[in-house]
């Protein structure tokens, strides 16, 4: 009798101490969608004594996420501390909201994220003043710059903010516009002499390049009007052509042509206004069109140059990440991953496409600049980071994934039901991501062998 007391009295400390660790992460988190910096570090209590499952809850979904996974073995294990930042987003002042919400019940902490993202939008006024305050000075620093665009960048800020957090733009004001003047020159003498030229003075190679892209891109976006219309795809095909053919390592690869769209729209929007919907080529003089061409090409290349394997040759980067996602789905909901290893499905079968095309054609796209603001901010961190968006993405969908079979699996991760997605759904992803990397990043035992 004493002895079942004494194990029940463990257990409600053990649950306590993981309800309270939760808590302070979610308040962190929450501080994050309201534009708030988040504290450098935060006490991660890890577990003393092996955990029932079914007691411990994800902020988002009702099956249990294995936080009494984070130690590398089941021997006790202090109170440590974890780094929560990566090198690119420093985060000074804590948090001071009250969570009073237990863990126990996973409806009140999702509720509670959610409402505090809805006051996280990127057009808040405050966080207006502070871009402003980043973007006006002579020299941007980009650290602050990274920070403020993690939680998402005011529509007409964007094009300015994603040029400087990639690099094409310099951060000095005073040289930004003869840089881009030369960039942009640069790019259009690249058109002349690999583009506009017949196809006698092409390569057999070039000439099979250039013809796999006019059949891909069509095929770009296809529930957005706006890229059926010709003189886009013919602006794509040029974009696409010009960075294959300066990029001969990978040359053109299938997938490409979904990562030249956000830069293509958020360019395009210095320049037309309202909604993608009514936006027509025809609106815009040549100059202007060369200038979007020539912005995208720039940014895709210097997007692409953090992920060059991922696109060469059997494409190794993207079977690396693949694997990560596959072992940290593992460490965070073994019964998602025991039941999809146990149905035979592979995640190279559906995951694949979300690191070649970097989620683009999983959500709507009207939500796709909002993730790649978060996407840019990351700066050289983002391939692995993406590991973690990607499992939270997946694993939103917990309770579903395991009531199907292989074939169900398929065709469901094929054409997940998010076409009714809002920001509320995305930041609901990202702050999950944001979480699991604060709490696993620094214990590579999640993805051991």
């Amino acid at each position: 009798m004493n002895n079942n007391n004494d194990n029940n009295s463990n257990k409600d400390t053990t649950i306590g101490v993981l309800d309270s660790r939760f808590n302070q992460t979610l308040r962190n988190v929450q501080g994050l969608l309201k534009g708030r910096s988040i504290p450098g570090k935060i006490l991660l209590s890890q577990r003393v004594d092996p955990i029932d499952n079914s007691t411990l809850y994800s902020p988002s979904y009702s099956r249990s996420s294995s936080y009494n996974d984070t130690g590398t073995n089941d021997r006790k294990i202090e109170t440590v501390e974890e780094e929560v930042h990566s090198g690119s987003k420093p985060f000074s002042t804590p948090n001071d909201n009250k969570l009073k919400t237990s863990t126990s019940r996973v409806e009140n902490p999702s509720e509670e994220v959610r409402k505090s993202s809805m006051g996280g939008r990127a057009t808040d006024s405050a966080r207006v003043m502070k871009f402003t305050k980043v973007l006006s000075g002579t020299m941007v620093i980009l650290d602050k710059l990274r920070e403020l665009a993690w939680s998402g960048v005011p529509d007409y800020m964007r094009p300015t903010v994603w040029r400087l957090l990639l690099g094409y733009a310099p951060t000095n004001s005073d040289r930004r516009e003869g840089v881009l003047r030369r960039k942009r020159l640069e790019y259009l003498d690249c058109v002349s002499q690999y583009y506009d030229i017949p196809d006698t003075e092409r390569s057999d190679d070039e000439i099979n390049m250039l013809r796999q892209i006019a059949v891909d891109c069509p095929r770009t976006v296809p529930e957005v009007p706006f890229f059926q219309q010709p003189q886009v795809q013919k602006s794509l095909e040029r974009i696409l052509y010009a960075w294959a053919i300066r990029h001969p390592a990978s040359g053109y690869v299938q997938g490409i042509n979904d990562l030249v769209t956000p830069f293509f729209v958020v360019f395009l929007s210095e320049y037309l206004e309202g909604s993608i919907d009514n936006w027509t080529m025809s609106d815009l003089s040549s100059d202007k069109i060369s200038n979007v061409e020539a912005d995208c090409y720039w940014c895709l290349s210097k997007l692409l140059d953090g992920m060059q394997d991922h696109y060469t040759f059997a494409q190794p980067g993207i079977q690396r990440l693949v694997f990560k996602l596959k072992e940290l789905v593992r460490r965070i909901d073994d019964p998602v991953s025991s039941h999809m290893e146990n149905q035979g499905l592979e995640f190279l079968q559906f995951a694949f496409r979300w690191f070649n095309c970097l989620l683009i054609r999983e959500i709507p796209f009207q939500l796709v600049t909002r993730l790649w603001d978060t996407y840019l901010a990351e700066g050289d961190a983002l391939p692995d980071f993406l590991v973690y968006i990607f499992a939270s993405f997946l694993l939103t969908w917990s309770d579903e994934i395991q009531k199907l079979d292989f074939q169900e699996l398929v065709m469901f991760l094929q054409r997940l039901p998010t076409q009714n997605w809002t920001d509320q759904e995305l930041e609901m992803v990202l702050s999950r991501a944001f979480m699991w990397h604060s709490m696993f990043n620094n214990s590579p035992s999640h993805l051991a062998t």
